[in-house]
């Protein structure tokens, strides 16, 4: 389902791909996120060489408005309950003034962390 928006001479759709790119990019440029989490079909997309801007992000756009799902990997040590209401602003904001939609939810679902290089390499090695 498309946002559709009424205007005098006619209607204006945007495509939820559209959406779930706006929202995958202002999610991404927030500090501390590290990169979008997809599934299957987003892992063998990317392997076939398809830049998918939309992974990780899941739309749902009714009456009242968009419902945006995040699926994101954050960096090591950030307060994730400050990034989460970071992400939401940035999205929220992004959406409603690029496309004039109203945003009623950003959920946001941390599927992993990423730890630096330092700190793996420096972990001592289990002897067994």
């Amino acid at each position: 389902m498309d946002a559709i928006e009424k205007l005098e001479y006619g209607e204006v759709k945007v495509a939820d791909e559209v959406l779930a790119t706006i929202a995958g990019i202002a999610a991404t440029e927030v500090i501390g996120v590290c990169g979008m989490s997809g599934g299957l079909a987003d892992g063998i997309a990317e392997i076939l060489g398809k830049k998918n801007l939309s992974k990780g992000v899941r739309i749902d756009v009714t009456e009242e408005g968009v419902a945006i799902d995040l699926y994101l990997i954050v960096d090591y040590g950030v307060k994730i309950p400050e990034l989460a209401w970071k992400i939401q602003d940035s999205v929220k904001t992004t959406i409603e003034s690029m496309i004039g939609t109203k945003v009623i939810d950003v959920n946001i679902h941390i599927q992993g962390v990423n730890f630096p290089k330092e700190t793996i390499e420096e972990a001592p090695v289990p002897k067994g």
